[in-house]
């Protein structure tokens, strides 16, 4: 069973469009179970022992769009440090997935991620996925964005994240991208996807999963070639992988992560 923690705030349209992804996920009514999880923060005087999961509207509006697709529901209260909490939970359900929504500016176009998205992010080794509030979620089968940098390490999470959906093998189609950095002027070399270790090794992987896989190799500015290879397929959702400091068991999120993050009108993944 596949199994997604869906952290919830004050802000029902949030909550809904995060409730509305997973019921989305690829043979959800069968495959996926949720934990629709609102915390009472610090700051509040009262703690999960004097607060019913009920007196959390958001949270109460999130379960409906869950349970009418047949998925099963836990309620759960948190309280303390919010991201700290999050974590833990995640870690005690050992759930597949946490699904959090950005924010956005008035009038603005990019999602804010906000302080508690990016300390889940940098604090857990699990795929998050941010959804935002005004993304259009298609139900059913999944076409994914993949695109890689060199590393192998990192390609090779956001493979398994991909794989690892429910009955991934007949209803994921992946992109795998490789951008050649600034490489869109007049005379420049050719963009030979196999060249790339970490994109060849990726592809090959998920094929053997059975997975569709399409092979492309592009170059100019990473950012926006990613954002336009997004737009042109009507992919789903973009995976990304993140950083790692050398000796701190912390990710954060590259500069790319972080641009494609805040530009992006559909859901994006973080792998770590």
């Amino acid at each position: 069973m596949y199994q997604v923690l869906i952290p919830v705030d004050d802000d029902e349209n949030r909550a809904l469009n995060q409730a509305r992804y997973v019921a989305s996920l690829p043979n959800a009514e069968s495959d996926v179970e949720a934990t629709v999880l609102p915390v009472v923060p610090p700051s509040s005087l009262d703690t999960v022992d004097d607060v019913e999961f009920e007196e959390f509207g958001p949270a109460v509006g999130a379960v409906e769009p869950l349970e009418s697709h047949g998925i099963a529901v836990d309620r759960r209260v948190g309280d303390g440090g919010v991201a700290a909490e999050i974590v833990r939970i995640a870690d005690d359900i050992d759930c597949d997935e946490i699904v959090m929504g950005g924010r956005k500016r008035s009038g603005v176009a990019p999602i804010l991620l906000g302080s508690t998205v990016r300390e889940v992010f940098v604090s857990t080794d699990r795929p998050v996925t941010i959804t935002g509030t005004e993304m259009v979620i298609d139900d059913g089968s999944r076409e994914l964005l993949l695109p890689v940098d060199r590393s192998v390490e990192r390609a090779r999470k956001q493979a398994a994240y991909a794989a690892s959906l429910p009955n991934a093998a007949e209803n994921v189609a992946v992109t795998v991208l490789y951008v050649f950095p600034h490489q869109d002027c007049a005379g420049a070399p050719p963009h030979d996807f196999e060249e790339i270790g970490a994109a060849v090794a990726v592809a090959d992987r998920l094929e053997e999963r059975g997975l569709a896989v399409e092979r492309v190799a592009v170059g100019g500015e990473v950012t926006r070639k990613i954002l336009a290879a997004a737009d042109d397929r009507g992919v789903d959702g973009i995976v990304m992988g993140g950083r790692r400091r050398s000796g701190v068991q912390k990710a954060i999120l590259g500069s790319i992560a972080e641009d494609v993050m805040l530009s992006a009108d559909r859901p994006v993944t973080l792998t770590g």
